[in-house]
């Protein structure tokens, strides 16, 4: 399988054209149940994941993630399994335990295999430098997931 193939982002690619990022703009539509957005671009709509070195250095090291910071977190993991979901045909549901205090963790799960593991830190401090960033990690994700449910696929398809 050719790189382009397998992480969904060819080099002349822009970011936005990744199929995690297709998603989680779908994610982001889908939550504006009044039209509020319908003006805004795609851009604009992925802007609060994207986290500068300046703006990263001006948040505590220590801090309770806020709601929106959370429902973000949520959105991403939520786009990246129904990536999985869309290049499988299997159903992947998402899992979030987290602390107050920012860290927790998260699994994708597709019937009885756990297709994603992360143990989460610092989450108010969630966000990637660039767009370039944002769906270079959920690609990863995305692709991980993908060989995963392709490697155990009985176990996956169990339900």
């Amino acid at each position: 399988m050719s790189e382009a193939i397998a992480t969904g982002v060819s080099a002349t690619t822009d970011p936005a054209q990744s199929r995690f990022v297709k998603e989680l703009i779908k994610q982001w539509r889908a939550q504006d149940a009044y039209g509020s957005w319908d003006g805004k671009s795609d851009v604009e709509l992925l802007a609060p994941y994207i986290l500068t070195k300046e703006q990263r250095r001006e948040l505590p090291v220590m801090g309770d993630p806020d709601p929106e910071t959370l429902w973000r977190l949520e959105l991403f993991y939520n786009a990246v399994g129904l990536a999985i979901e869309r290049a499988t045909d299997v159903m992947v549901a998402p899992m979030i335990k987290m602390h107050h205090e920012g860290f927790g963790r998260l699994v994708l799960i597709a019937g009885r295999l756990i297709v994603i593991n992360r143990n989460l830190r610092d989450v108010h401090r969630f966000g990637f430098e660039s767009m370039e960033k944002l769906a270079s990690e959920g690609e990863k994700h995305v692709v991980a997931g993908i060989e995963m449910v392709n490697k155990y696929p009985d176990v996956a398809r169990y339900g």
